[in-house]
């Protein structure tokens, strides 16, 4: 039953019954070897970011005429 819904379901119960913490566990080592930091880490890079989306988001419509 490997790789079906039915297959994930017993192994998601089974690891469950052996710890019921695994899969908070599992992600916290996960979240722990993040090297990324995103925009909470880098807030020039935020404020850059968001200055070129706000200038995206003002440019004018473009009219398209025909003849």
């Amino acid at each position: 039953m490997a790789g079906t819904k039915a297959g994930g379901q017993k192994a998601a119960a089974k690891n469950l019954a052996k710890d019921p913490m695994f899969y908070a566990r599992i992600g916290s080592i996960g979240g722990k070897k993040g090297t990324t930091g995103g925009f909470a880490a880098n807030p020039e890079l935020a404020r850059r970011a968001g200055a070129i989306g706000g200038r995206i988001s003002r440019r004018k419509k473009v009219i398209v005429t025909e003849g």
